[in-house]
């Protein structure tokens, strides 16, 4: 399995910017984000391919947040702007051995340990 630890959550205003990070032990075909607010179901948010950098967005994100990858130091990052209220969350990093299904939180396998952002209107 592939270890994942995510870094960069906080506290930020509405309408403010975040970056997450997700440093991989190995890099993995598939690395995505999740989030879990209180009371609510883990959700897709996005999701990177490790080899050519294909990304896929869900529709409540695209065009605020961004996904992207360092392959020197096995590192995808998720660039948040625009922050909302509705962006408060638990925002945990997975890997996927393969690029099918990917907004199915049940097709990855290895997961972190969630990083805490909360968005203050």
């Amino acid at each position: 399995q592939v270890q994942l630890v995510e870094s960069g959550g906080g506290l930020v205003q509405a309408g403010g910017s975040l970056r997450l990070s997700c440093a991989a032990s190995v890099s993995s075909v598939t690395v995505g984000w999740f989030r879990q607010a209180p009371g609510k179901a883990r959700e897709f948010v996005a999701a990177i391919r490790w080899s050519g950098g294909s990304t896929y967005y869900a529709e409540s994100v695209k065009g605020r947040f961004t996904i992207f990858r360092d392959n020197a130091r096995n590192t995808v990052y998720l660039q948040m702007n625009s922050l909302n209220s509705e962006d408060t969350a638990v925002y945990y990093c997975a890997a996927a051995p393969d690029w099918t299904n990917i907004r199915d939180q049940y097709r990855y396998d290895s997961w972190g340990q969630g990083t805490q952002v909360t968005v203050s209107s």
